[in-house]
């Protein structure tokens, strides 16, 4: 398999791109080739300071002379910049000479091209970011993590078929359960638009729906996607990080401030250790944008090496998996459409 990388994109951009680099080359055998998209010179020039041989034939770089900035708008940008990294990195993935495209770059302009350049599959009409969370039971799936901020009901009719497939196809889960989110569990609860998406998901063979979920289900309940539009599910995501964060930062400073604690800390190590590993976005590497007709992974903009090589393996395990086509054939036997307008 074949993966374009966007070597430009990030926060600490092309250096953890080229340490993820070097990194998946090293763990995934099944990565026949890796392009590093972006500015030639400066992406050279890493790789000599990191020592990422470029005559290893599992590696070449494709020139691409614009970047796309982190605050810039993105489907205006990207129609701008058409020589930017995550423009030539998506139309590899268009033209066939690469299965997936990783991107730690702006997400806005990453959505924007992979729909601009690859179009959504059959019967969909938005596609969604997919961005996992650790809970009691595995992992759950936030639906849509902020592709889409303004969805409408059947957007999310189309993410829970989506999102089955994707849990089916790559976690292994038999019966994925999914979840809508409110501000209670009860069928009344919510607004005019998540009463009406769930009618539709009650209404919608082929789905294991579970009904409304609240903000604490996300982390006791046994959950494999949650649905909500992109507003939601990006300030969600992102608050869960900073609290994830600040807890950290909390009790160390606590466990700093008294001998018996150090000490108790230190025999308590392993414990720490295998906790970071489990709630950190590095361990999970990237979100999958699915409904796009291709592989499209997004990591986060502040990823570090660890997390680029995982985003890669993501993208490596979506293509493996035919996630793709197992979509395609969930949305051939319950096609999801707009209502017509009265």
């Amino acid at each position: 398999m074949k993966v374009a990388l966007d070597a430009m994109g990030g926060d600490h951009a092309p250096a953890v791109n080229i340490g993820g680099a070097i990194d998946a080359l090293r763990y995934y055998p099944k990565l026949q080739h890796l392009y590093l998209v972006g500015v030639q010179e400066q992406l050279e020039e890493e790789c000599k300071v990191q020592g990422l041989d470029l005559t290893d034939p599992r590696v070449s770089i494709v020139h691409a002379p614009e970047v796309i900035g982190m605050a810039e708008p993105g489907a205006k940008t990207v129609r701008r910049k058409k020589l930017s990294s995550i423009s030539v990195a998506m139309d590899m993935v268009k033209e066939g000479h690469a299965d997936a495209f990783v991107s730690a770059g702006n997400t806005g302009a990453a959505v924007a091209a992979a729909t601009l350049k690859l179009r959504t599959l059959p019967g969909v009409d938005r596609a969604g970011i997919a961005s996992a969370l650790p809970n009691e039971h595995g992992l759950c799936h936030i639906l849509d993590a902020g592709a889409n901020p303004e969805a409408k009901p059947h957007h999310l009719v189309a993410y829970a078929v989506m999102g089955t497939a994707f849990s089916r196809g790559v976690l292994g889960v038999k019966e994925p359960k999914v979840g809508l989110m409110s501000n209670g569990e009860e069928d009344e609860k919510g607004t005019a638009f998540t009463k009406e998406t769930f009618k539709l998901l009650k209404e919608t063979p082929g789905i294991n729906f579970v009904g409304n979920v609240e903000g604490r289900d996300l982390f006791e309940t046994e959950l494999d996607v949650v649905l909500c539009d992109g507003f939601v599910g990006n300030v969600m995501l992102k608050t869960i990080e900073a609290t994830a964060k600040a807890v950290s930062k909390w009790l160390k400073t606590e466990i700093k401030g008294n001998p018996l604690r150090i000490a108790g800390a230190m025999l308590a190590k392993g414990a720490f250790k295998a906790l970071k590993a489990k709630s950190s976005y590095e361990t999970y590497g990237g979100s999958p944008l699915l409904g796009v007709n291709g592989v499209v992974i997004i990591a986060h903009g502040s990823s570090t090496a660890l997390a680029v090589r995982n985003a890669i393996r993501v993208g490596l395990e979506t293509v493996e998996t035919g996630v793709n086509v197992r979509i395609q054939e969930a949305l051939a036997v319950i096609p999801v459409a707009a209502p017509a307008e009265l």
